[in-house]
């Protein structure tokens, strides 16, 4: 194993029920940062944190206000437990796919754990009211990068439609209002890409958050954000965070598109590591793949 790791954070998707049970299980360091989760978000959820991770009994692990302090919290302890259960090998970088870029902050230092999650938390209910707000989705579409562009222009008529994430060559996000999506939909096939719908709270990564936006800033405002310790890179400019701009950064990504496949190229260019993707899922692995096969992620869904 690389001396020096790269750490890989997930995003809103990765979600799933049982996420973190066995870091949980495994590890009394993890089990610490769950029993902090409860303890910082209190009842704001109808039920623990780690309850709804572990058994979502009222199956609310897939609404935005939960699954991102879920996710937030689930990166977090299984970091823990890694360090915990023997893993000594040092960060020399991190990264996180939207929702993750504040569990690869705190990771570098930017804020403590419960500063972080009072922020996530905070991002997670103005983004599900601004989906609440207006009717809007989003759809994958996989095939030419160019012609998913081209795509996105032509179906977009009068409403809104955006790309919001570029995950790998050949797999683009489109954002906007339902019509504009549907259209992709239909328009797909002669164009010669694959389109699958979302199944999401609303358009994220698009104007339609715009609400969210403006309330982030409020709260990053009246957050103190520490230097990072390593570089933590931003989805939106595709290079590693100034330690000045981050909150501008951080309110920019609600609204604008997550540069991730760009970002993890210039990364695999600039860092000769171990690459590692924390806890839930591996949906960074399978997206690491498809824009560098010759890098290899280790995911740590479970220890």
């Amino acid at each position: 194993m690389s001396d020096t790791i790269i750490l890989l954070c997930p995003g809103q998707g990765a979600q799933k029920v049982g996420m973190g049970k066995s870091w949980y299980d495994s590890s009394s360091a993890a089990k610490t940062i769950f029993e902090e989760a409860n303890e910082v978000l209190g009842d704001s959820l109808g039920r623990p944190l780690s309850e709804i991770c572990f058994e979502d009994p009222d199956k609310m692990i897939n609404q935005t206000n939960v699954s991102q302090p879920a996710i937030y919290t689930t990166s977090i302890a299984s970091w823990h437990g890694l360090r915990e259960l023997g893993f000594e090998s040092e960060p020399i970088a991190t990264a996180g796919l939207s929702l993750g870029e504040y569990s690869a902050l705190h990771l570098a230092g930017a804020f403590s754990f419960a500063e972080g999650l009072q922020l996530v938390a905070q991002r997670g209910r103005l983004m599900q009211n601004a989906a609440e707000a207006s009717p809007s989705t989003m759809i994958a579409v996989m095939g030419d990068d160019n012609t998913i562009l081209e795509l996105c222009e032509e179906a977009r008529g009068e409403d809104i439609l955006v790309p919001a994430n570029f995950n790998a060559t050949g797999q683009i996000v489109l954002s906007g209002s339902v019509s504009a999506c549907e259209r992709v939909a239909e328009l797909s096939s002669d164009r010669g890409v694959r389109a699958t719908p979302l199944s999401v709270a609303g358009a994220f990564h698009s104007p339609f958050m715009q609400s969210a936006a403006d309330g982030m800033r409020v709260a990053l405002a009246e957050a103190t954000l520490s230097e990072p310790t390593i570089p933590v890179w931003s989805n939106v400019t595709a290079k590693p965070h100034v330690h000045s701009e981050i909150s501008d950064r951080l309110v920019d990504q609600i609204t604008g598109s997550v540069r991730w496949a760009e970002q993890c190229t210039s990364m695999t260019t600039e860092y000769d590591g171990g690459w590692h993707e924390l806890g839930p899922g591996s949906v960074l692995r399978g997206l690491m793949r498809r824009i560098d096969r010759q890098v290899k992620v280790q995911s740590h869904d479970e220890p």
